[in-house]
């Protein structure tokens, strides 16, 4: 069959149907629909009756009933944010629970994960602030703080974090010396970048958050490493010495130091006692006087027999008084010499006179012993 009728007008090839005929009537669809279902199934093929056009209506119905719902009707989970754009312009933000909004293509929305945290890395050479090349890896994590500005303000946001993070390393590390980077700055390093990466993002209205940078050991280039091993060597070296010489130091010092708070406490005690054994003194020579004044010579008498037995309890001198002894006495010198030098009482014939009550006779008889009538045998 001919797709062109003789008079000229187009045919469809698949329906026969005259373009300038206008669309198929709806009626028409859903009857053909009808009768290729019933020869599917082996039915009769009949008329479609205004029973069967209401059913299939319903049908019909639901479906874009449905349809409908799945578009209009929007769940936002705890960690998203629903960004909501009207023929393609953004109008808000949806917060976490169920949402109704304009089916598309009228409103459109986009979920975005603000809690979910991304990782990426910058790994390349960075000169040091000395004029030294250094290799240098960096892991930042960051997460979505504005989902609307997190989609519009920029173009590409991971790449944006990533040369932002590379330019931050590099201001930073151009201001430190190797030997800093190297051994103890990788730690402040780490956050004075996460603070420089932060505050350029948010200059960008990247919606972006950093929640940490990670600084590697860094490593000098493969072609110097063999150098910088030696160098780290010796200054572990010097580190090491000094930690010896201040080992000895202080050893030395606290021992002077608590030598010296021995002879403190020496000087402490030797002061104490002699302040006691003075005021000790002065309050016996007080007791004295008062005894004193009461009996002189008695007084007189004691202190000069308790002088004489001090002086005398550690000479290795016998002193003997003839006065009142007989002309034979023993005397065992060598049990006196014995003892230590300490003078014991001579053994003698005769028993000791008794002794007689005080009198002014005892006066004379202490003056005639000082004057010399006691006869010292060596």
């Amino acid at each position: 069959m001919a797709w062109n009728d003789p008079d000229g007008n187009e045919r469809d090839p698949w329906g026969g149907r005259r373009k300038d005929q206008g669309p198929p009537d709806l009626d028409e669809v859903v009857r053909k629909m009808q009768e290729k279902l019933s020869g599917l199934f082996g039915g009769k093929q009949r008329q479609p009756t205004s029973q069967d056009n209401a059913f299939v209506w319903g049908v019909i119905g639901i479906v874009a009933v449905c349809l409908l719902a799945w578009e209009m009707v929007y769940r936002i989970d705890p960690a998203e944010r629903g960004v909501v754009l009207r023929f393609g312009k953004y109008v808000s933000v949806l917060q976490p629970g169920p949402h109704v909004r304009f089916p598309r293509p009228i409103e459109e929305v986009r979920k975005i994960n603000v809690e979910r945290i991304e990782t990426l890395t910058a790994n390349s050479s960075m000169l040091t602030g000395d004029e030294n090349i250094v290799d240098v890896e960096v892991a930042v994590q960051y997460r979505i703080k504005d989902a609307e500005a997190y989609l519009f303000r920029i173009a590409d946001p991971e790449v944006s974090v990533q040369r932002v993070t590379e330019s931050a390393i590099r201001d930073v590390i151009g201001q430190r010396t190797l030997d800093f980077v190297i051994t103890e700055g990788r730690a402040e390093i780490a956050t004075q970048a996460q603070t420089l990466i932060q505050q350029t993002l948010d200059n960008y209205q990247s919606g972006v958050i950093i929640t940490s940078v990670n600084m590697q050991p860094a490593k000098p280039p493969e072609e110097v490493k063999a150098a910088f091993d030696d160098a780290i060597k010796a200054r572990e070296d010097k580190e090491r010495k000094v930690n010896e010489g201040e080992a000895y130091r202080n050893e030395v010092v606290e021992r002077a130091a608590g030598e010296g708070a021995r002879i403190r406490l020496d000087a402490e005690a030797y002061k104490e006692r002699v302040i006691a054994q003075a005021e000790g003194e002065t309050k016996r020579f007080s007791q004295l006087l008062t005894e004193y004044d009461k009996a002189p010579a008695v007084t007189r008498n004691r202190l000069y027999l308790e002088a004489m037995e001090e002086v005398l309890s550690s000479s290795s001198k016998v002193l003997m008084d003839t006065r009142n002894g007989s002309n034979v006495t023993y005397l065992p010198l060598d049990k006196i010499m014995g003892n230590g030098g300490a003078a014991t009482a001579p053994e003698t014939t005769e028993a000791a006179p008794e002794p007689q009550p005080y009198a002014p006779a005892l006066e004379d008889s202490l003056r005639d012993r000082r004057v010399g009538r006691t006869r010292v045998v060596r």
